[in-house]
C-alpha cells in the first residue's frame, strides 16, 4: 500500500505529477471543460492535497476543498499509469475521507467526466452515487457528478 500524506503542491515531483494529471485530462476534454485547481488554489486555506507515494515516488494525488458548510469537494484526483490498478486511488480517497470526517465534513462531492469509466467505477465501489451536475459543472455536458455521505 502506498504512503499518503498531505503535502505542498510546489515540490518538484508533485508539480510533475500535477502536470501529468493536467495532460491526462486535457487529452480527454477541451480546455473549457477542464476544471482542475492550479497550484495557487491548492495552497489556499481549506484545501488539503494528499500525495500517494510508492518507494518515495509520487504516484497519485487527491485534493479536498473544505466548503466550510459541512461539505467538501474532491479535486485533482490522479494516479499515474504505472500505479493504476494497485489500490492507490482507493487509498487516496480513504485518507481524504478520514481527514474530511475529522474536520467536520460529512458530505463529499466530486466531478469527473463521462469518458473516465474506470474512475466512475472506483467511486461507485467506494459508495459514491451520481447526483445532478452542480456549481461550475451545471452546464458542462461532459461532467458526471457524484456524492458520498460519510
Amino acid at each position: 500500500m502506498p504512503s499518503i500524506q498531505i503535502e505542498s503542491p510546489r515540490s518538484d515531483d508533485v508539480l510533475s505529477l500535477l502536470r501529468q494529471g493536467d495532460a491526462f485530462a486535457l487529452a480527454l476534454y477541451p480546455a473549457e471543460n477542464y476544471h482542475g485547481l492550479d497550484v495557487d488554489a491548492l495552497e489556499a486555506d481549506g484545501v488539503s492535497l494528499f500525495v500517494a507515494r510508492e518507494g518515495g515516488v509520487a504516484v497519485g494525488t487527491a485534493a479536498l476543498v473544505d466548503r466550510r458548510d459541512g461539505s467538501g469537494e474532491v479535486k485533482r484526483m490522479f494516479v499515474t499509469d504505472d500505479a493504476r490498478g494497485l489500490g492507490v486511488g482507493r487509498s487516496l480517497l480513504q485518507a481524504l475521507e478520514a481527514h474530511a470526517l475529522a474536520g467536520g465534513i460529512s458530505t463529499v462531492q466530486l466531478e469527473t467526466g463521462l469518458p473516465q469509466v474506470a474512475a466512475i467505477a472506483l467511486y461507485e465501489k467506494l459508495g459514491y452515487r451520481q447526483i445532478p451536475r452542480f456549481g461550475p459543472y451545471a452546464d458542462d455536458p461532459t461532467s458526471y457528478c457524484m456524492e458520498k455521505h460519510l
